[in-house]
């Protein structure tokens, strides 16, 4: 498999590189750190060691003076190792520890925080079109997303379905996160609906039968397994009554659209314009993860229902993106990006659409999707907008 430059810079004390599986942490690491010690909790015998004796790292690591890394893949495995990770590093024996991890969920209960302030805690994502460079292509990343387990696939689909049972078999059903795999399975079919839209989770808990309450269980699974992730409302110095309720989106347009029921019934536009929506915003919250979480990734919402899709407010400044599925600029489409210049006339307003022509109307910089996504890099602002 042809290996692809990441963006991903590691820093030089120990962290935590999580992300979901199959956004190449574990490929990284093997080419970022030739020289480690590495710990796979994947592998079956390995698990059973450290899962039944955490004492065995030290002993490799006494026994392996010479070496200045140690690399964990899936920590969430063993989180008894934790504590023991945070008493090397305290000894200050000049390691640096990379701990990959595709959950949260047992890491929150072993208590991540004892590691606080000694090992940093960085993200993976999927693809970045620039990372792809020439090799992108918009179709292909709006039909089967970025995951690089599922680009570098023949067969993209059939690796999309398993890649979404292997989460359902092996972190929910194995680890006995839900008692019923059936309603999970339903809620996930559900929750799809919501993607890039406002989340009315008692609405989703009708759609899949199942009470409020183990919905929003369900939904913290899925933020914990890394598979989905909220916008809040951008609410600072508001000069209009806004919405409340999050914005909800799977972290890959391609597991959106495996998750996504397609029938003669379902509206392929209302489909298409829901996974360009996620894909720029997946893009947007890689690119604020590799430049160093410098902002916040908010949307904007009255309570009149104007809705500007991405705001990203932060050291960078304070940015206002709408995503449309259309070829062409409508007036319509440049409204809510107006009435948010008008609350703040400090923002810089971006308007992405499927068009080939780059404009500026209204005082609105009008990108095609493609352009504004391959030029995306973490080293720089999303895009200058000229005067």
């Amino acid at each position: 498999m042809e290996i692809v430059s990441r963006f991903f810079k590691p820093p030089k004390q120990s962290f935590f590189l999580f992300g979901p599986r199959g956004t190449g942490k574990s490929l990284w690491a093997k080419n970022s750190f030739k020289d480690t010690l590495w710990v796979d909790l994947l592998d079956p015998e390995t698990f059973r060691i450290y899962s039944s004796r955490p004492e065995h790292l030290r002993e490799l690591i006494e026994g392996n003076p010479d070496k200045k890394s140690v690399v964990i893949d899936e920590v969430q495995k063993a989180p008894t190792l934790l504590s023991l990770v945070h008493s090397l590093i305290e000894e200050k024996r000049g390691l640096q520890f990379i701990l990959t991890g595709s959950s949260s969920r047992k890491l929150k209960r072993a208590g991540v925080d004892l590691l606080a302030g000694r090992a940093l805690l960085k993200t993976m994502h999927p693809f970045m079109a620039s990372e792809l460079a020439g090799k992108f292509e918009l179709r292909r990343a709006l039909e089967y997303g970025l995951l690089p387990l599922v680009w570098s696939a023949e067969n993209p689909i059939d690796v999309l379905k398993a890649y979404v049972g292997l989460y359902l078999k092996e972190e929910v059903q194995m680890e006995a996160l839900v008692r019923n795999i059936g309603n999970f399975g339903r809620f996930l079919e559900a929750i799809s609906f919501s993607h890039a839209s406002v989340l009315n989770l008692s609405n989703v808990a009708r759609d899949c039968e199942v009470e409020r309450k183990t919905a929003e269980g369900y939904l913290t699974i899925l933020e914990d397994l890394l598979l989905a992730f909220k916008l809040p409302i951008f609410t600072k110095r508001a000069k209009r009554k806004t919405a409340a309720h999050a914005k909800f989106y799977f972290f890959d347009a391609g597991v959106f659209r495996s998750l996504r029921p397609q029938g003669p019934l379902d509206s392929i536009p209302e489909t298409e314009g829901a996974a360009l929506e996620g894909l720029v915003v997946q893009h947007l919250r890689a690119w604020n993860a590799y430049r160093g979480e410098a902002n916040t990734l908010y949307y904007w919402r009255t309570q009149a229902g104007t809705e500007v899709d991405c705001v990203i407010y932060g050291k960078d400044g304070l940015w206002a993106f709408e995503v449309k599925n259309s070829p062409k600029v409508r007036p319509q489409d440049l409204r809510a990006l107006r009435s948010f210049s008008e609350d703040y006339p400090q923002a810089k307003t971006v308007l992405i659409y499927r068009g080939s022509k780059k404009l500026k109307v209204n005082k609105v910089l009008c990108l095609p999707c493609e352009e504004f996504l391959k030029q995306l890099r973490p080293e720089r602002l999303p895009y200058e907008n000229p005067a």
